[in-house]
């Protein structure tokens, strides 16, 4: 059985886990769902920002990422699929931003029939392992070769590791001699046309607030027309306040809002989101920046001349409002088709 024909397990995983991660789950009962809950509690314990509701999303999000017809639609992009005696040994140096980030990446290389060797983040250590396990434990898919290690990866024949623009560099240095994907920051960003709805707007906000905007698929500046009443956006986005209460989220939003005040700069704030005017794309927690535009075809020249700092673009034209940080199979980083590149090393 390959892992292309078998990702019933992984898709049952993801649903048994969201459930021992509701507040009112049930008791886990095997070894790997033991395994899973307790992951739930050190996850959480471990890193701040991997709250409750963030886990519950990572995991809703590859449950909808594993749907039978996307699965189908993914495996039936690829030839030639492999055999077990191409098998190569993949690194895997894993982020740790949002829960459970690295998932696609070790799903491809097992898809792929390599043996994964997968770096972990000291951000998030527990719930692929415990994942993982589950998957194995459903008994759904073929024999796999998965190792873990927050050490060195030793010796590999690719690797596809994640990080900064700073730790890229490194990266480069050491794996520069052998097949790799590296991947450095990226940023979401949406244009708005002036016609959205208070649904789309309120959308638009869970591309924002959705894991504290830590991830790169999170919309961290939007682009309006230049007349556009930026009061609709505030309004629509308003049922989201509760995130001012979580205190890291809270001492980000402090901190620039008393940075750029005392610096004079013109802020718009809402008590839980800083909107201030920047050509930049990436913005920490808490802010979000912000661009008038005149003419639509200028501003998309101007994104397609900043490519290679775009994750993805939220709009009427491509992403839909809502849908960033929900990917599919397909929407594969920084648009390098991962798949393609481990069926030919």
């Amino acid at each position: 059985m390959s892992w292309i024909e078998s990702l019933a397990g992984a898709a049952g995983a993801a649903e048994r886990a969201l459930q021992l991660a509701n507040e009112e789950g049930p008791v886990p009962h095997s070894a790997g769902e033991k395994k899973m809950a307790e992951a739930l509690v050190r996850a959480r314990a471990e890193n701040p920002w991997f709250t409750p509701e963030n886990i519950r999303n990572a995991l809703s999000g590859l449950a909808y990422m594993l749907r039978p017809e996307a699965v189908r639609e993914w495996a039936g992009r690829y030839e030639n699929l492999p055999k077990r005696y191409t098998a190569k040994k993949v690194g895997i140096v894993a982020a740790g931003n949002i829960p459970m980030v690295a998932f696609h990446d070790i799903l491809c290389a097992l898809a792929a029939g390599h043996k994964a060797v997968v770096k972990l983040s000291a951000q998030d250590r527990h719930l692929l392992p415990a994942f993982f396990a589950m998957v194995e434990e459903s008994g759904q898919t073929g024999a796999f070769e998965l190792t873990w290690t927050e050490g060195q990866l030793g010796e590999t024949d690719a690797v596809i590791a994640t990080g900064s623009n700073n730790t890229a560099r490194y990266f480069e240095y050491y794996f520069g001699n052998q097949p790799h994907i590296i991947r450095k920051n990226r940023n979401t960003a949406a244009v708005l046309d002036g016609t959205e709805t208070e649904e789309e707007l309120y959308a638009l906000g869970t591309d924002i607030f959705s894991y504290f905007g830590l991830g790169c698929r999170n919309v961290s500046k939007i682009y309006v027309p230049e007349d556009y009443d930026l009061g609709r956006f505030f309004n629509a986005v308003f049922p989201f306040r509760d995130i001012v209460n979580h205190h890291k989220y809270a001492n980000n939003y402090d901190y620039y809002k008393a940075l750029w005040l005392m610096n004079g700069e013109e802020l718009l704030d809402n008590n839980f989101l800083l909107l201030r005017r920047s050509e930049a794309l990436a913005a920490p927690p808490g802010v979000l920046y912000y661009e008038r535009y005149g003419e639509a075809e200028a501003l998309r020249k101007k994104l397609r001349e900043q490519a290679d700092e775009i994750q993805c673009i939220v709009s009427h034209e491509d992403v839909p409002f809502g849908k960033s940080q929900r990917p599919e199979l397909r929407d594969y980083a920084d648009g390098i088709d991962t798949m393609d590149f481990l069926l030919k090393i």
